[in-house]
C-alpha cells in the first residue's frame, strides 16, 4: 500500500513540477495536462480495451519471467508491447494502465471524466491474467516476477524459485563495488 501511495505522490509532484516549469502551456490543449480520456467510443469501449492491455502485459510478464531462458529479456518484451498498444490502443482509451499516472494528470486538471475506469480495469485486466497463468499452468509452475535475476542481489519475493545468491556473495559484490567506485573517485582526485 505504501508504494501506490508513493507513485501517486510522486506522479502529482511530477506534474505540479511541470505546471511550475511549462506554465499554463501544460494546461493547453492538446496537452492540458495529458489527461487520460476515454476515445471517440465512449467509456465502455475504454473499459474493455484498458482489460485487455492489462491482462495481455500481465499474461506476457506471468511467462516470460517464469520461463528461464526468457526471464532476463522481459522488459524488452514488455517495451515492444507498450509501444504496440501506443500505437493501435491508445485512440480507445488513452492508454492509462496506470492508475497513479492518470490520477497524477486528472487531479491539477479537474478532469474526473471516468476515471473509475483507469482505477478499475487494469487491475481487473492483472487479476484476470494471474488467475488464469495459475490455473492453466499451477501454482507450483510461478517461479518468481521479479524482472532480473541475473546478478547478486536477492529476490524480494518470498516464494520466488529461483536460485538466491548466498549472503557471501552479496556481501562479496558490495565490497568490490565499493572498492571499485573508491578507486575510481581516488583516481580522479
Amino acid at each position: 500500500m505504501n508504494v501506490s501511495r508513493g507513485c501517486l505522490a510522486g506522479g502529482v509532484t511530477g506534474v505540479l513540477i511541470a505546471v511550475v516549469i511549462l506554465g499554463s502551456a501544460l494546461a493547453q490543449p492538446p496537452v492540458h495536462y495529458v489527461v487520460t480520456l476515454p476515445g471517440p467510443g465512449g467509456v465502455g469501449v475504454a473499459f474493455v480495451a484498458e482489460v485487455g492491455i492489462t491482462f495481455l502485459l500481465m499474461s506476457m510478464i506471468r511467462i516470460v519471467t517464469n520461463t528461464p531462458r526468457l526471464a532476463r529479456y522481459t522488459g524488452l518484451f514488455a517495451g515492444a508491447l507498450v509501444a504496440t498498444y501506443i500505437t493501435v490502443e491508445a485512440p480507445l482509451s488513452g492508454m492509462s494502465m496506470n492508475p497513479a499516472r492518470t490520477f497524477a494528470s486528472a487531479l491539477p486538471a479537474q478532469a474526473g471524466t471516468a476515471l473509475w475506469v483507469y482505477f478499475s480495469a487494469p487491475l481487473l485486466g492483472m487479476l484476470c491474467a494471474a488467475e488464469l497463468y495459475v490455473r492453466r499452468y499451477g501454482l507450483q509452475q510461478v517461479i518468481c516476477a521479479k524482472l532480473h535475476h541475473q546478478n547478486a542481489k536477492r529476490c524480494i519475493f518470498a516464494q520466488c524459485g529461483y536460485p538466491q545468491p548466498h549472503p557471501a556473495q552479496q556481501e562479496a559484490r558490495t565490497v568490490r563495488t565499493s572498492d571499485k567506485a573508491n578507486a575510481e573517485h581516488g583516481s580522479a582526485i
